[in-house]
């Protein structure tokens, strides 16, 4: 899922750069500055004198020495363990942390670290004892500076308090981006005009690389400061579809970029150091963006969930992301529940109620005996109190999760080293039971476990995680029994996460990670209250003076793990999950109708031969596409075209209503009225004015002439669903189980004046409506409901005429014939 598409970019980029050097080589937290062609030179002055081509890279914590030849490993010296740094005299002595006019350095150091030899993923080797290695730089002038550089990081390496180090580091780092500025020379076009320049940091998993960002009137532009992993990444404005404000280490300092519409996974992060920055970077994309929608808001995804627009997966993935969820960075990586209770059984059955994870609960509340012991601890402890002492999400357990894809990942958070075989990610049942049984693993899922790809499941690189105590090789995740392979396994976690059992009760897990029960007496009373740092507006790191509890409290926060973002504070509804019904139980084609006169000159199409019926369907397949244009981004609800057919008006889900020439084939307008979907749109007699129903439970009136809203109908009390209009009157469907009739006269086509409306009838239903439509007379209506309930009503005297339950699922629409009624009903459906 997110982070394996993410880990395929990045090898891309890697291959760009034909290195083995990455940025996970380095300490978190640590930067790579600059790199020197060089030499490292063995046994120099001796007979047996060898050169060792490669790349010097100075970090501010360590000397990484890449070889060109894949088959020699590669080498970091922690500057920390440096005993010496200087010129290597000929005569085979240094100067004492001195700087020189010579064309090699000397390192001399007590630990050393091989990497990735044979270019072999694979735990670090550490060799320990005083050894001297001398690399020789390509450009000798260079040495001098070199030389200095590294005693300065060597200095700040060395000091005894961490906060103290960190300080020096960051003030080297800022003098170096100071010195810079972003190399105009890779602008895209010499026209390009400039807006804005800053300093900021990339973030991707575990890393951060600091540069400067630009922007233009037409790319956004971050250039690293190193030129790793390629010198500039550039960014088109105009394929910009989404921009988000993100928080990172719980500071609002983040910035992440999408150029797709769904995709988790994003072409860009940055980290500003300076919120400001941010700000105005994120100002002068939204201006650029012509047609730029508002961020969706958790309640408009709320609303299309529970209609079933969105499936479950869809919906957390939007939770997440709207919670500051990214992949870009572990401490806040999209979390999803654990769904299956059951992974020993041969058979999977998702109709048993046992056979699913309480989701009203939180991981660590699901074992009774645990949590009478972390509750009694909980009484005991000091405030500031918590019930867990780790979380349902952090970076340790997504890798933990992720081991087999990312491997290089974990070594970078692990120091260089493997977690224990018997504590690796080894079987499906065995992490469930540790996280029901064990004394501090709370943790949930990560959305791959409901995605397509195996990759995670698999040791498709071969790679050596260790030995177990039985004695058997830590290789494929294994799978529980009715789980034919890795892929049978990913599809029915699938198919248990979108089951009717899950759809009706994952709002009380959202309750608790997303939700009111996140914080406060409410999360105490669902036994769900993690450490304080864990939560936004938890601590103030800009009020904390002391540097060495700064730095202790970033590290906490960003090793510990985050709670995502609070986007509800009442309790979040349920989905609404339609009765279904077998399809020998709904009526279909054969339902019988109760006779009903034809009008007069209307052919009815019972009354055509079979020949006839046949030939009529057979041209529908001949309808070719003449033309396609995508100016929504998400689905299209509905379309109105001006009677001389120059004009079409679109309404759809992404809260728009636009207005398209089909003279020019251009886009001519964009309007949002709110940030919730639009759900249809007609234009009045005249062609002055578009109306748009909304989920906002309003109907929206615009004037085309004066390009404004003119008025707005507040007549629901939930979204409404679908409008008609016909001879000054409009008939409004909503999800409040009513259809209402309004007379109206529509404003004039020269004047903006608001228009008048009052109700003359209101059809109830059962369950909620989602579409409707008139008969040509206006004499008639059809209704469609959720529950897949066509109702027939007289207009002439608001009685029904026929109900028929014809669908297992929602319908979407439904329109009268020619023929009127008898078996002239048009239905379209979609099963839920």
């Amino acid at each position: 899922m997110a982070f394996i598409r993410k880990k395929r970019r990045e090898q891309q980029l890697q291959l760009y750069s034909k290195e083995r050097f990455s940025l996970l080589l380095l300490n978190l937290e640590e930067y790579y500055f600059e790199q020197h062609t060089a030499n490292h030179i063995q046994n120099k002055g001796g007979h047996n004198e060898r050169k060792i081509r490669g790349s010097l890279k100075i970090c501010s914590k360590s000397v990484i020495f890449e070889p060109d030849a894949i088959s020699q490993p590669i080498i970091k010296i922690p500057l920390r363990d440096c005993i010496k740094i200087g010129k290597h005299e000929e005569n085979g002595s240094s100067r004492h942390f001195t700087k020189a006019k010579s064309g090699a350095i000397s390192l001399l150091f007590s630990q050393v670290y091989f990497i990735k030899e044979h270019n072999i993923v694979a735990p670090y080797k550490i060799e320990r004892g005083t050894m001297e290695y001398v690399f020789e730089l390509d450009v000798s002038g260079k040495v001098e500076d070199v030389v200095e550089t590294l005693l300065q990081l060597h200095r700040a390496s060395c000091l005894d308090k961490l906060g103290d180090q960190t300080a020096m580091i960051t003030a080297i780092l800022q003098s170096r981006l100071a010195r810079t500025s972003f190399d105009k020379n890779r602008f895209q076009s010499v026209s390009e005009k400039l807006h804005m320049e800053c300093q900021a940091e990339m973030v991707t998993p575990l890393v951060t690389n600091p540069g400067h960002v630009c922007i233009t009137d037409t790319n956004l532009y971050f250039q690293p400061l190193n030129g790793h992993p390629k010198p500039v990444v550039q960014i088109t404005l105009q394929d910009v579809r989404r921009i988000y404000k993100r928080r990172h280490g719980l500071m609002p300092l983040g910035l992440e970029v999408f150029c797709t519409e769904d995709d988790l996974c994003s072409d860009i992060y940055l980290k500003f150091y300076e919120p400001q920055d941010r700000d105005d970077l994120y100002f002068y994309i939204a201006t650029y963006l012509e047609h730029h929608v508002a961020e969706r808001t958790a309640e408009s995804y709320t609303l299309q969930w529970q209609r079933g627009h969105l499936s479950n997966y869809q919906y957390l993935l939007h939770l997440n992301n709207l919670a500051d969820r990214s992949c870009n960075d572990l401490s806040q990586y999209p979390v999803f529940p654990w769904i299956i209770n059951d992974y020993c059984s041969a058979e999977l059955d998702l109709s048993n109620p046992g056979t699913f994870r309480d989701l009203s609960r939180p991981v660590g509340a699901l074992n009774k005996e645990r949590l009478e012991r972390l509750l009694s601890r909980y009484q005991e402890m000091p405030e500031p109190k918590f019930m867990y002492g780790s979380h349902y999400s952090s970076p340790g357990y997504v890798l933990f999760y992720l081991v087999r894809i990312a491997p290089e990942y974990m070594l970078c958070l692990q120091n260089g080293r493997f977690d224990n075989a018997d504590r690796m990610f080894n079987s499906i049942a065995e992490t469930w039971k540790n996280c029901l049984d064990g004394a501090t693993d709370f943790k949930e899922l990560i959305p791959e476990f409901y995605g397509d790809d195996v990759s995670f499941l698999v040791n498709s690189l071969k790679l050596d995680l260790g030995k177990r105590q039985g004695g058997q090789m830590v290789d494929d995740v294994e799978l529980p029994p009715w789980a034919r392979s890795p892929e049978d396994f990913l599809q029915k976690s699938k198919e248990a996460l979108e089951s009717g059992y899950v759809s009706e009760h994952l709002h009380e897990w959202i309750d608790l990670i997303f939700g009111y029960k996140q914080k406060g007496t409410d999360a105490v009373g669902a036994h769900n209250v993690f450490h304080p740092l864990t939560y936004e507006g938890g601590v103030d790191l800009n009020s904390i003076e002391d540097p060495d509890e700064k730095v202790a409290m970033l590290t906490q926060i960003l090793e510990f793990g985050q709670t995502p973002k609070q986007l509800f504070v009442t309790p979040h509804p349920r989905r609404i999950t339609p009765k279904c019904k077998s399809f020998s139980q709904t009526c279909g084609h054969n339902a019988p109708l109760v006779d009903s006169p034809v009008s007069p000159g209307e052919e009815s199409f019972e009354d055509l031969t079979e020949e006839s019926k046949t030939l009529a369907w057979n041209n529908i397949t001949k309808l070719q596409l003449h033309e396609r244009y995508k100016i929504h981004k998400e689905a299209v609800t509905g379309i109105a075209v001006s009677g001389n057919g120059s004009s079409v008006f679109t309404t759809s889900q992404d809260s728009t209503l636009k207005m398209f020439s089909k003279e020019s084939k251009m886009l001519q307008r964009s309007i949002s009225f709110s940030n919730m979907a639009l759900s249809s749109c007609l234009l009045l007699p005249g062609d002055a004015t578009v109306i748009s129903s909304s989920w906002d439970n309003n109907v929206y009136f615009y004037s085309i002439a004066f390009g404004r809203r003119q008025d707005t109908l507040m007549g629901h009390d939930d979204a409404v669903s679908k409008i008609c209009w016909h001879d000054n009157r409009l008939y409004s469907a909503s999800w409040d189980s009513t259809v209402k009739v309004w007379s109206g006269v529509p404003a004039e086509t020269t004047c903006p004046k608001r228009h008048r409306f009052d109700m003359l009838a209101e059809l109830e239903h059962d369950v909620s409506v989602d579409t409707i439509s008139l008969n040509a007379a206006g004499t008639m209506l059809v209704s469609g409901t959720r529950e897949g309930t066509v109702s027939i009503w007289d207009l002439t005297t608001a009685t029904i005429l026929h109900q028929i339950p014809c669908h297992s699922g929602t319908i979407r629409d439904a329109a009268f014939s020619p023929g009127e009624l008898r078996r002239t009903l048009l239905l379209i459906h979609q099963f839920t």
